[in-house]
């Protein structure tokens, strides 16, 4: 059977702005396209906010613990090493289409490339305060669209804007959020944009799917658990699907097969390094952990094989910092043992990946599954429901949906310029405080329909917040309530 995808297709190396031409002086010394992608995303001013925005521990001031940027930067490193993995067992269980032939095709070489931008690129559009942001900003919607004196002109919003509208907002999502923030191409010099291959884009999306078409985690088809793009980006999902070859109909789309590897490479490394965090905090002992690993084995083999390598190497450890180090150098080895088990299963289900047939995750069914199953679940053991946690999400929580009751409100009137539909005073003040280059996409892409325009002025104040850091998010809130 002719497999419905191809790596020409899928590496595609169009750019969504043409770049510039360069100084017959640099091809001396050239840069191919993906090299240029992996400068744009380090030298974006996006990518450096993740600094300051929340892995785990919100508002953190460890230099220890991971932020979204160093999770990032794992997260790259883990997605590199797989696509040197795969390309490297290729002469192994891979078909011939994915190898070099009489090495004249180097395609697949560009494989490790690609999966480094997308890990650098995989949390670019998530909010101030970790996962826990989206589910304000959600949920913030989902509250307001069922007021009455949420309105505009006397009409409930919700009457204004689409089914789809709504449910971009009601399910906000920081993948969906990364895309549109790479969707955003204006003039080719600006810092601020990042003009990329569409190869990139196209392993970043991890889910084709709108928000109506949303389902669950209980899903087997994994494209459907989670919100992909907006409404505002579908021009751009179609473009980047049909030039990778991902596009099979209006109904269907296929995941790039590079977005399995990066997505188990991001959580390889949160699965691991969030534990080693939670470590250091002494949030857990080493004993409790082994105890809890112990308790939920069951009868899987591998994984009591893994606890008791972890069990051999603190068996003469005399101090804490001696007990770091084991534990770290156990997660180093642990690792190993899922990017293998990742490898393994994106070779043994090539085909079955590139028809755009295979749906789930690729430590399903692994021999180490159990193992990166009881890693997850430990973080939801020790660490989610620890007051210190609890009372930093619910400050962030207080900040996020009181800068969402002021700037929302601040843009519903907007563009009006009838009197008795301006602005109150202080409403145009915050709308002042609003980014230049924000308030210009909004003037490119809106039309002459006042819900789709409503619904750009929404989406404007959620770039805006979840463009900020968590320090700034603080110290604004802080600011416009006088403390």
């Amino acid at each position: 059977m002719e497999m419905r995808m191809n790596w020409e297709q899928l590496l595609s190396t169009e750019t969504q702005v043409k770049r510039e031409v360069e100084p017959e002086d640099f091809a001396k010394y050239p840069m191919d396209d993906l090299e240029k992608d992996y400068k744009a995303i380090i030298s974006s001013a996006a990518f450096r906010r993740l600094q300051d925005k929340t892995q785990v521990f919100p508002l953190d001031k460890s230099d220890f613990v991971r932020t979204r940027l160093t999770h990032s930067l794992e997260v790259s490193t883990i997605a590199r090493q797989l696509g040197i993995m795969i390309t490297r067992n290729a002469t192994g269980y891979l078909p011939d289409d994915f190898k070099n032939k009489d090495g004249k095709d180097k395609l697949v070489e560009k494989i490790p490339e690609v999966l480094s931008c997308a890990g650098l690129l995989h949390d670019l559009g998530n909010p101030p305060f970790g996962h826990f942001g989206e589910v304000v900003i959600g949920d913030w919607f989902k509250n307001e669209f069922q007021k009455e004196e949420f309105c505009y002109k006397k009409i409930a919003i919700r009457e204004l804007l689409t089914e789809q509208m709504q449910s971009d907002l009601k399910n906000f999502e920081g993948n969906a959020q990364a895309l549109r923030i790479l969707s955003k191409i204006r003039n080719k010099g600006k810092s601020h944009e990042i003009n990329l291959t569409t190869g990139v884009i196209g392993a970043l999306i991890k889910y084709p799917t709108d928000s109506l078409h949303v389902t669950n985690k209980k899903d087997p088809d994994i494209r459907r658990h989670k919100l992909g793009y907006y409404f505002a980006e579908q021009e751009t999902f179609e473009k980047v699907s049909k030039e990778t070859g991902t596009w099979i109909d209006e109904k269907n789309v296929a995941r790039h097969p590079l977005t399995f590897l990066m997505e188990a490479a991001d959580d390889i490394a949160y699965s691991t390094a969030d534990l080693e965090d939670a470590l250091k905090k002494k949030m857990f002992s080493l004993k409790e952990f082994i105890a809890y690993f112990k308790g939920n084995l069951e009868d899987d083999e591998k994984a009591q094989l893994l606890i008791k390598d972890l069990e051999r190497r603190l068996e003469n450890v005399q101090d804490e910092e001696s007990e770091m180090i084991a534990f770290q150098n156990w997660m180093d080895y642990a690792r190993g043992w899922f990017m293998y088990c990742v490898t393994y299963s994106f070779s043994r289900n090539y085909k079955s990946i590139m028809n755009g047939e295979f749906q789930r995750e690729l430590m399903q069914g692994t021999f180490h599954e159990k193992s990166m199953k009881i890693f997850k679940n430990a973080m939801v053991e020790f660490v989610y429901e620890q007051p210190e946690i609890v009372k930093l999400e619910l400050s962030a929580k207080k900040i996020i949906s009181t800068l969402l009751d002021d700037f929302i409100y601040a843009v519903i009137y907007m563009d009006e310029t009838e009197e008795k539909y301006k602005n109150h005073q202080f409403q145009k003040k915050l709308c002042s405080l609003i980014p230049d280059n924000l308030k210009a996409d909004y003037e490119k892409a809106k039309t002459n329909d006042e819900g789709y325009n409503l619904y750009l002025r929404m989406l404007m104040i959620t770039d805006f917040i979840s463009g900020m850091t968590d320090s700034y998010a603080k110290n604004l809130y802080q600011e416009l309530n006088a403390y």
